[in-house]
């Protein structure tokens, strides 16, 4: 459903279900990822990984690999060029302050997390490689780890880095009002703990890829990737410059997040580089799940304070995040948290306080909602619980307090977008409601409805200084050629590029070709990550269009005699505005453009808002461009019994601004909820280090027979900051579900889990224990 009246009227593509550019070739499974691609005389990777979370190496003897015919290389640390590097994610701006994801490529003194890589080797088969993996032997001291971020952070605790004499990651600190007295003066005062776990990304296709050294001397890597821009820190970690690195990326089955870290291009670099063959690396499921970053588990100590009439006067919260062996991306994360942490809701006294550590558990980095994800089941808790002592409804009390236009977050800034919280929340709740009272019982279940509300930013940090540029060349036969070094993580990233130029230049959408993710040959575009292409590159592909558009119109209106603004370009043709019967052919204007020798192409860039880096332990000031906010509904059933929940109903509302591609937009509002709904189930089990779910057959993600019917509904206010008024949608989508279905456990059965994840067995605890 899209809510928007006759706003969506003046477009002919945007605000369509176009089908995108890729659509049929993913549809009929012709798309080439990762693992379709091979090479004449090509080799395989493998990389040994550490068995323990927490040693030191004493030695690495690999003589009796390198002794196995077949086998052409095998690395360790000393054989890196560099092997510890700042990751800096794209970002145009060194911001320093300890935001550098520092890691090592291979293991080296400390092992750091179990499945941490020790050596790399490359051979003939996979075969060959993996008995190569077996036959080096690494002389291991095991040392005790530490496993809990609060007990790493205890004077004395086991140290994770051997360069460091603290596991203290960063510490931030927000404060507005003044939050003891607005204790004091308050009615309620409700106090919890809540945790929340570690998730996998579980994307449909593992890491891997493929690279090789061409006649230049450059080594080019075709990797699923969310930054491109990582051909940077792999030309650091090779010691080359950074045009002797190329990434020639193609799309990926899924990210989420977990392909925002390198994963296997330095592998591929140093073991192509070493062998002068190309060379394959792909992850198993097990290698994947082991060894690549999840989400930060958080543990977040709440104090709120309301009026009896449910006014929200003070919030204070206590934040503390385990980052896992290495730094990577959590100060960023961290900061997410801590802006996130009062929700989104008018609180006049905050305090917030925030610390994450290094411990050795999997390192920990970008999920999908960075950061927000952990805050607003927190958050959406504490209403709810507020909501029901003080006898308010669940919508009631959000509609009380919930941002609204002209209101300021906890930094003081006040969000330029349109806030639509109040809105959305009441059209959630009807949908639930429409279908009349909730039966007592369903199959001797009991039924309950939830509500959550939340918001998430679209685009980076400001203080990163983010950009991104898009390349329009008009072909002689009137098609456009677009050039984006955009990576295409499955959200149809490029397809709406195209959608906005054949907007603007009234061409129909299969007239617009693109070609991106070439860090040689298309402009770059930026990280696919933090929501931000559709804001940052779509705002880019209209700056450029713009331009090349004034100059069509400008010939247009000599061509028919008459000024430029009387043009209008709409079905292939420049014609009147007043007068569509009197135009000339696109192709013809676009004939006398060349025959003048005025050039047909443009590359345009866009600038998101810039601020400096605040001080992290009194922030203050514009953090993030935009937000954009949600709100979803659940209904359930419990087996009282067992433990055992089923959700029958997902109501997913939220202000999407501008809903550029309709189908796209719908399909990120039903993925985000899926997704998030596994946030509630999923149980990655690690215990001292050791991952223990580390196949799809432990670690169950929810599918599509655990999976209602999604109702989505999209309000566009045209209050976003992207193309025509669009808001970014692909990580808010997923970030008030996981609070709604713990919201209607508790409306169902009278109890409310506070950790994640809610099993059968800790849901059947607490409804035996509930008294």
């Amino acid at each position: 459903m899209i809510l928007g009246g006759d706003r969506m009227s003046c477009f002919e593509t945007v605000g369509t279900p176009a089908p995108r550019h890729d659509a049929w070739a993913k549809a009929e499974g012709e798309q080439l990822y990762s693992d379709d691609f091979a090479l004449p005389g090509m080799l395989y990777g493998k990389a040994l990984r550490s068995k323990y979370p927490a040693a030191v190496i004493r030695s690495v003897d690999t003589g009796k690999a390198k002794a196995v015919p077949g086998v052409h290389a095998v690395l360790t640390a000393q054989d890196v060029p560099r092997n510890i590097d700042v990751t800096k994610f794209g970002q145009m701006k060194d911001v320093g302050g300890g935001f550098e994801g520092l890691y090592k490529v291979l293991a080296d003194g400390k092992v750091r997390f179990k499945g941490e890589a020790v050596a790399l080797v490359a051979a003939e088969t996979e075969e060959l490689a993996e008995e190569a993996c077996r036959l080096i032997e690494v002389d291991y001291e095991v040392q005790p780890g530490v496993f809990d971020p609060e007990e790493a952070l205890k004077p004395g605790a086991y140290l994770v880095s051997s360069e460091d004499n603290s596991n203290q990651i960063m510490k931030c600190h927000i404060e507005k009002g003044d939050v003891d007295q607005a204790f004091a003066e308050a009615d309620l005062i409700i106090e919890n703990e809540y945790r929340t776990s570690a998730v996998d990304h579980t994307y449909l296709e593992t890491e891997g890829g493929v690279a090789w050294i061409d006649e230049n001397g450059v080594i080019t890597m075709r990797v699923g990737t969310q930054v491109l821009e990582h051909y940077r820190t792999v030309a650091k970690i090779m010691g080359f410059p950074h045009n002797k690195v190329r990434n020639m990326s193609i799309p990926m089955g899924g990210g989420f997040g977990g392909k925002e870290d390198i994963t296997v291009e330095a592998f591929l670099a140093l073991l192509t580089w070493k062998t002068k063959r190309p060379v394959k690396m792909v992850w198993s499921r097990e290698e994947s799940i082991e060894s690549h970053s999840k989400r930060h588990p958080e543990i977040l100590r709440y104090k709120s304070g309301f009026t009896k009439a449910g006014i929200l006067l003070a919030q204070q919260v206590d934040i503390v995040l385990d980052g896992g062996g290495y730094t990577y991306l959590t100060p960023w994360v961290q900061m997410y948290s801590n802006i996130n942490a009062p929700g989104c809701y008018r609180v006049p006294h905050i305090k917030i306080d925030s610390v994450s550590a290094l411990t050795n558990n999997t390192f920990t980095s970008a999920n999908r909602g960075f950061g927000a994800n952990q805050v607003n089941f927190a958050t959406e808790l504490q209403m709810d619980e507020a909501a029901a002592r003080l006898g308010i409804s669940p919508l009631e009390i959000r509609r009380k307090n919930c941002l609204k236009n002209g209101d300021e977050l906890c930094t003081g800034f006040i969000p330029q977008g349109h806030i639509a919280l109040e809105e959305i929340a009441q059209k959630a709740w009807k949908v639930l409601e429409d279908a009349g009272p909730k039966p007592d019982d369903m199959d001797g279940r009991k039924i309950g409805r939830g509500l959550a509300i939340g918001m998430m930013s679209y685009g980076r940090l400001c203080f990163l200084h983010d950009s991104s540029r898009v390349g329009l060349r008009i072909e002689l036969d009137g098609s456009v050629t677009l050039r984006a070094g955009v990576p295409d993580l499955g959200g149809g990233q490029a397809s709406v590029l195209c959608q906005i130029v054949a907007e603007e230049l009234g061409l129909p959408m299969d007239k617009i070709h693109p070609y991106i993710m070439d860090t040689h040959l298309t402009p770059l575009c930026g990280t696919t990550t933090a929501t931000r292409q559709l804001y940052m590159s779509g705002n880019a592909a209209l700056v450029t269009v713009h331009v090349l558009k004034e100059r069509i119109l400008k010939k247009a209106g000599e061509l028919l005699k008459v000024q430029p603004e009387e043009v209008q370009l709409i079905h292939e043709r420049a014609c009147l505005i007043n007068d569509p019967s009197r135009g000339l052919p696109f192709g013809g204007v676009v004939a006398a453009l060349s025959n003048e020798g005025i050039s047909l192409f443009h590359e345009g860039q866009f600038n998101a808002p810039f601020s400096e880096v605040p001080n992290l332990m009194d922030i203050k000031g514009r953090i993030l461009p935009d937000m954009t906010y949600t709100a979803h509904g659940a209904e359930v059933a419990v087996d009282e019994e067992t433990g055992r929940f089923e959700v029958l109903r997902i109501v997913a509302c939220a202000d999407v601004g501008k809903a550029i591609n309709r189908h796209s937009c719908e399909g990120q509002m039903e993925g985000g909820a899926i997704y998030n709904m596994g946030y509630v189930t999923e149980n990655m089990i690690q215990e001292k280090g050791y991952t223990r779910s580390h196949s799809l057959s432990e670690y169950l993600i929810p599918t599509a027979a655990d999976t209602p019917e999604i109702e989505t509904i999209m309000v566009e206010s045209g209050g976003g900051l992207g193309p025509y008024g669009a808001k970014g949608i692909g990580e808010p989508a997923d970030n008030s579900i996981a609070p709604a279905i713990v919201n209607a456990i508790y409306d169902a059965v009278g109890v409310r889990v506070k950790s994640l994840p809610v099993t059968p067995e800790i849901l059947l605890f607490a409804i035996k224990n509930k008294a």
